[in-house]
């Protein structure tokens, strides 16, 4: 089970009673903090860090007709948990 916006918007505003507008102008400025700032590392202590990593280009195949396509060198954001974070996952 996945948790979308809505979810976590209505979590923040019962965990820090404010109303459910307010906790989505809070969800919305830290993800456009993390999209403004990509090119930097984001270190949240005791949580983990934001980062930003070229993936490589590869060779791509259409599963369907076999046909091979190359995929382009992309930019993509990564997210390394903090050890406390896994601990309580595991």
């Amino acid at each position: 089970m996945g948790f979308g916006k809505k979810d976590i918007v209505k979590n923040i505003s019962s965990e820090a009673h404010i109303s459910s507008k307010s906790s989505s102008l809070v969800l919305e400025a830290f993800l456009s903090f993390i999209k403004q700032n990509k090119r930097h590392q984001i270190k949240i202590s005791k949580f983990g860090t934001f980062y930003s990593h070229k993936s490589p280009a590869r060779i791509g195949r259409n599963p369907k007709t076999k046909e091979e396509f190359k995929i382009p060198t992309s930019e993509k954001l990564a997210f390394k948990a903090s050890n406390k974070v896994k601990s309580i996952l595991n």
